[in-house]
């Protein structure tokens, strides 16, 4: 069973910085996708980010490419997000999610695995 846990949200204000890491434990296979997503209450999750085992070859959403940066240490089974110039449309809760060897995704329902996740809220 994978069990993934966020951690780095917070307030910040528009064109700041931060990062959030997502600690996994559980059987790798299931973590071959590590992947971060983004939701505003009342709205569906949105795609933001995600990476194979590699973790060369991330893919963005249109709406922060080019301002965010996705990683991971598998030594440490850990995924980060780098946020770089931050904007007010960022504020959303943060979700890390997992899912076993397989193309990426940008559907939440192909993610089994899935962190409770973490607040970032960018004042203007």
């Amino acid at each position: 069973q994978v069990q993934l846990v966020e951690s780095g949200g917070g307030l910040v204000q528009a064109g700041d910085s931060l990062w959030l890491a997502c600690a996994a434990s559980g059987s790798t296979g299931d973590l071959y996708i590590m992947a971060w997503f983004r939701r505003v209450p009342g709205k569906e999750r949105e795609f933001v980010a995600a990476t194979s085992w590699s973790g060369v070859d991330p893919v963005y959403a249109d709406s922060v490419k080019g301002r965010f940066t996705m990683s991971r240490d598998n030594a440490k089974n850990t995924a980060y997000l780098q946020m770089n110039s931050l904007r007010p449309e960022d504020t959303a809760d943060y979700y890390c999610a997992s899912k076993g060897f397989s193309k990426h995704s940008q559907s939440p329902s192909d993610y089994p695995y899935w962190g409770p996740g973490t607040q970032v809220t960018v004042s203007s």
